[in-house]
């Protein structure tokens, strides 16, 4: 489709496309990782393909002072916390030290919520899998990158990172985190995540609680 029209209807269509191209990749064991909120729906399509278990990966933006959205940074928690800072972009928007602490603290008190709501069941052990690192679109690619970098000290065998839509050069320089990328569509130029989805609303909690426990059923305990 042209730039200015939407490549996809909505998240869970964009996670069956994406699971067309991932399945014929025929990835031995894997493990579908999804970012959450927005990347759960379509984890969801695609271990539902694969008959593969599906989490979540817990990764929360760090923003600039008075401007949230303007992503700074990235902290992702597990066994291997990382926490990944623009040194340049933080100069710029004068996050000094204390705040960024700050912000840490408060990001992972909000990993804690969440985990707690959408936990069913213990967290997939993922050393020696091979791991699909899903969300629902790219933009600066902070957040991938700390997601990338975490699962670097998980000892995952593989990292294959889908994504329906990105900038080519964010993928290019995502290219070195992971195994290989499948991506749908790298509109050029590049305008928000959201821009590319006739339907980009937000992905409730409620949602997410409820695709976790439909996937349980996908993967055997033998998977798991």
């Amino acid at each position: 489709m042209s730039n200015g029209r939407a490549y996809f209807t909505n998240r869970r269509e964009a996670g069956r496309l994406l699971a067309d191209a991932v399945e014929p990749l025929a990835i031995d064991d894997p493990v579908v990782l999804a970012l959450p909120r927005g990347g759960v729906p379509l984890g969801f399509e695609i271990a539902r393909r694969l008959q593969a278990p599906l989490d979540i990966l817990m990764v929360r933006k760090i923003g600039a002072p008075g401007h949230k959205e303007y992503g700074i940074g990235a902290l992702v928690d597990g066994a291997s916390p990382q926490i990944v800072i623009d040194e340049d972009a933080a100069r710029l928007v004068g996050a000094d030290k204390a705040y960024i602490e700050g912000e840490v603290a408060s990001e992972l008190a909000e990993i804690e919520r969440r985990r707690k709501f959408y936990r069913t069941g213990p967290a997939i052990a993922l050393g020696g899998r091979n791991i699909i690192l899903v969300d629902d679109g790219i933009a600066t690619g902070g957040t991938v990158k700390a997601a990338l970098q975490a699962l670097a000290q998980s000892k995952v065998r593989s990292i294959v990172l889908a994504v329906p839509v990105a900038p080519a050069s964010t993928l290019e320089e995502l290219s070195e985190l992971c195994t290989r990328i499948v991506c749908l569509a790298t509109p050029e130029p590049f305008h928000a995540v959201g821009a590319h989805y006739a339907d980009f609303g937000q992905t409730e909690d409620a949602e997410v609680v409820e695709l976790l426990a439909q996937a349980a059923s996908f993967a055997g305990p033998g998977k798991r």
